[in-house]
């Protein structure tokens, strides 16, 4: 698969940094949760991987620890300890949880991370409780801050953004594939920033806000993370369909198979070729994902997409240019950026 950029050199230390954030910032996630009900605790300390059905220890891996990361090199981006994001990090880690056992039940997606989503493991009402006590969680980490007014406000704009973003996406699977109705790059752009990048955005901004970040700092570093956003999310929908399962976790052409309006898959059906037009028959029918996944390609869909990524990561840069940080920490944002957009291609 062709990379974002052959040109850009992952340092090997990233996933140190991952690793250092998670260490960092696990304690005081373990202790937010063991404040929840204990059998809606079971059902966090399930969804992060620490725990089997029933409360037996678990062996699954959890994510990467993006937003944790983003949140601790956030505060120390403006010369503060990594401590001093700790509370945003676990903030952001919960919303992004309960997001997802909203978004499994919404999607109507049976599995996550190779293993049953928890509304499978837990039954409906159970997971959407799970997701709510999580956010209220969240909102109470950041209120309990020295910043807490000011730091639940960003909260609150990502949210808004996010619901924003699921709302948009839940909507796109409704419209035609071709015709005025159809969705183009454009709205999924829109889409994307609001549904995965104003996450990643808060996460760094608020790491900087509790750092002590003065306020053009704070706001850059939230354009740095919805651009990180934006690019993640447009990698994922190339890993979605070419990706190795056995390194995704996901099935190769799944997303074709389950007929979501992607990006390389909308940049296709912009596209005037043949392709595109064997493409939109093709999806109309329902047919092959394998085929679809040909078209896809020769229409220029996955090539567009790494071009998108390619712009968004240039994007982030040019706003890191307006941070100045101390201790190496916007260089380990950089290579961040690199290795996220990168992963698995």
């Amino acid at each position: 698969m062709t990379p974002v950029s052959s040109a850009v050199r992952v340092p090997t230390d990233v996933p140190l940094v991952l690793e250092r954030c998670r260490a960092l910032v696990r304690p005081a996630l373990v202790e937010a949760v063991g404040r929840l009900h204990p059998w809606v605790g079971e059902m966090a300390a399930y969804s992060f991987g620490w725990c089997e059905v029933g409360g037996a220890p678990a062996t699954a891996t959890g994510g990467k620890g993006v937003r944790q990361a983003l949140a601790v090199l956030g505060a120390e981006a403006v010369g503060a300890p990594g401590r001093a994001g700790v509370p945003a990090a676990v903030a952001v880690e919960l919303v992004h949880t309960f997001s997802l056992l909203h978004d499994d039940i919404m999607d109507g997606d049976a599995a996550r991370r190779r293993r049953p989503a928890v509304w499978k493991a837990y039954g409906t009402g159970p997971a959407v409780l799970a997701g709510d006590a999580l956010f209220a969680l969240a909102v109470e980490t950041l209120a309990a801050t020295e910043e807490g007014a000011a730091a639940v406000r960003v909260l609150s704009v990502a949210l808004g953004d996010l619901v924003h973003g699921q709302a948009e996406d839940l909507l796109f699977a409704a419209r035609p594939w071709t015709g005025p109705e159809r969705v183009r790059p454009a709205e999924y752009r829109v889409m994307a920033e609001h549904k995965t990048g104003a996450l990643l955005g808060s996460a760094a901004a608020l790491g900087a806000l509790l750092g002590g970040g003065p306020p053009p700092v704070v706001s850059a570093l939230d354009r740095v993370g919805r651009r990180l956003g934006l690019a993640f999310q447009i990698v994922d929908d190339v890993l979605g369909i070419w990706g190795d399962p056995d390194v995704t976790g996901k099935p190769v052409h799944g997303d074709l198979r389950e007929r979501k309006k992607t990006f390389p898959v909308l940049a296709a059906l912009d596209s005037p070729s043949s392709a595109a037009r064997r493409l939109a028959v093709l999806l109309k029918s329902g047919g092959d994902p394998r085929e679809a996944a040909e078209l896809v390609e020769a229409a220029g869909g996955r090539v567009a997409a790494l071009d998108e990524a390619r712009a968004h990561i240039a994007a982030a840069e040019a706003a890191l240019a307006d941070v100045s940080s101390e201790g190496g920490a916007a260089d380990e944002l950089r290579a961040l950026s690199a290795y996220l957009v990168r992963r698995d291609l």
